[in-house]
């Protein structure tokens, strides 16, 4: 465990001196002002016995403008950087096991994704303690959101580790990271479209894996067992995916 703590600690630094970090940082602080803007001024027009501002902050088009951005920047440098400049198996030299580089590079994106949260956490607490308590804010609403923003990362993450594991290009990496996360939503907006014209079936299949229709739950307080379950059986085999492809890499000649 000690070299993996080792590891952690090398890729928690690399993010944190790229300037991609600090652009990714950025890019959330915009996309939550933004939604955290709009559903002020849904609360200024009076409409708040129809929701909450949680779920109105997280439950709109400006939280997904730029949501499915956030994980190929994290993500695409992660293995493709190393393969590109050879220290990938100049690191494989050393007494390591594939598990523990794939270990620390997630975990690493993982924290770094994490924190980029807390930003938005803070504008509810600021809008709290300005208001004296007096916006409605459900603690379970708050919980959910957060808990299903936790899920969905830890999916969109392990999905980009995969894509820059295949690749040594960022790019490439980046553009196969964005479009499986993206085609991943754009299953829960099929079913707004085709509505009731499909077997009901599949409509029951697609919403149990539609992203939208997870946030728009549990941001209402409604925790289901059953995203939380797929949402980690996804990410456990996008982890394993990558595990096998770096084992695989690490031995080839």
């Amino acid at each position: 465990m000690r070299i993996f703590w080792v590891l952690l600690k090398k890729e928690l630094r690399g993010f944190f001196v790229s300037p991609v970090a600090y652009i990714v940082i950025a890019l959330v602080m915009v996309q939550t002002g933004f939604s955290f803007r709009a559903a002020l001024s849904i609360l200024e027009t009076g409409a708040h016995s129809q929701g909450s501002i949680v779920r109105w902050t997280f439950d709109s088009q400006w939280f997904w403008l730029s949501y499915f951005f956030i994980f190929p920047l994290v993500t695409m440098r992660l293995f493709s950087e190393e393969k590109k400049l050879g220290t990938l198996e100049t690191l494989f030299t050393a007494p390591v096991r594939a598990w523990q580089v794939v270990g620390a590079k997630y975990g690493a994106a993982v924290i770094f994704y994490c924190i980029l949260w807390l930003p938005s956490l803070a504008n509810f607490g600021l809008v709290e303690y300005l208001t004296g308590g007096a916006v409605e804010m459900p603690v379970g609403q708050l919980q959910g959101s957060y808990l299903i923003l936790l899920l969905m990362g830890l999916f969109n993450l392990a999905l980009g580790c995969f894509a820059s594991s295949l690749t040594s290009n960022q790019i490439v990496a980046a553009v196969i990271s964005f479009t499986g996360s993206l085609m991943h939503y754009l299953l829960g907006i099929f079913i707004i479209y085709v509505g009731k014209r499909v077997p009901e079936v599949f409509l029951d299949a697609v919403g149990y894996i539609a992203s939208v229709d997870h946030i728009r739950a549990f941001a209402s307080g409604l925790i289901d067992t059953r995203p939380i379950v797929y949402y980690l059986s996804l990410t456990l085999l996008f982890l394993g995916f990558t595990h096998q492809v770096v084992e695989f890499r690490r031995w080839k000649p």
